[in-house]
């Protein structure tokens, strides 16, 4: 019996589907612009995840050392510093490393390199660059340097300077542009998912309000609440799979075109690229997103306003 009665209720919403072909095209266009929408804010984010990364890049703690620092004590404390949980990679930059990399960076600027040449020896200390796992890490680590106990060989201390306080302003702007990042992301997401099934919600009302003599007939010849609400629900259930691939195909010429912008505009980020790597996990989002909308709006809808 329940097969039966399912069989009619999928038979039921599928003909409603057809038989109102314009109200269901224009059903179908509305929960499209609110899956693109949806997955718009994904790409959003997924820019904003990989700006912040980069960012995140470009930010840690170089420790400069005395040049008369002896090589083994420099590693002694790398490998201290890589035991901690804060600490994602230390990086260790010997003086004649530093030294060509310091005539790299003014090899246009002959003055500098006319003095360096005149000290007749390299006046530069080895270094190491401390990377956190999360820029909210920097502060910890920061504390663990300054405790003196990791920078000293037996009681001299060989550590030149931590340019930890010249980047702290940078480090702390940044975590909190990452947290207020997360919140804001969260709550557009909250917001546009309310507003998306405010408008599947009318749209698909208009749908139930022209059928409602076909309901009042089965209400009086004693159809149950699931009988009367089923095909109503297949038929958002069917609005949502129909605006989703619909919207998985319109992205694709869409990321396409926006793909060399992107690139250009944020770091490398190719958004046509990215699409066509996380085609499945977007595709989940967009048809779960198109199907709970769909269903839970026309649940809402009859629910509420016909009052079954």
């Amino acid at each position: 019996m329940f097969w039966v009665k399912l069989k009619r209720i999928l038979r039921s919403g599928f003909f409603n589907f057809w038989r109102d072909s314009t109200v269901s095209f224009a059903s179908v266009l509305v929960m499209m612009v609110t899956l693109l929408v949806i997955g718009l804010i994904s790409f959003s984010s997924a820019i904003l995840d990989t700006t912040l990364a980069e960012l995140s890049n470009k930010i840690d703690i170089n420790v400069t050392f005395v040049t008369s620092a002896k090589e083994e004590d420099i590693l002694s404390i790398k490998q201290t510093l890589e035991s901690l949980p804060e600490v994602l990679l230390v990086t260790y930059v010997s003086r004649e490393e530093a030294l060509v990399a310091f005539k790299e960076r003014h090899s246009s600027d002959p003055s500098i390199l006319a003095a360096l040449e005149e000290l007749g020896e390299n006046p530069l200390g080895a270094v190491l660059n401390i990377k956190a796992r999360d820029p909210s890490h920097y502060p910890s680590v920061a504390e663990f340097l300054e405790s003196g106990n990791v920078l000293a060989s037996g009681s001299i201390n060989i550590v030149d300077r931590i340019n930890y306080f010249q980047n702290k302003v940078a480090i702390d702007k940044l975590t909190r542009v990452i947290s207020s990042a997360d919140r804001l992301g969260f709550a557009l997401t909250l917001f546009f998912a309310i507003i998306s099934v405010l408008i599947a919600f009318n749209t698909i009302r208009l749908t139930i309000y022209i059928a409602r003599d076909e309901i009042s007939v089965m209400r009086l010849v004693g159809a149950s609440t699931t009988y009367i609400r089923g095909p109503f629900v297949v038929v958002g259930v069917i609005y949502g799979i129909s605006a989703g691939i619909l919207t998985l195909l319109l992205l694709l010429p869409i990321t396409y075109w926006l793909g060399g912008t992107t690139e250009g505009f944020f770091v490398g980020f190719n958004i046509f690229s990215y699409y066509l790597r996380h085609f499945l996990e977007i595709a989940s989002i967009i048809m779960v997103s198109g199907i709970g909308i769909g269903a839970l709006s026309s649940f809402l809808a009859i629910r509420k306003y016909l009052q079954v």
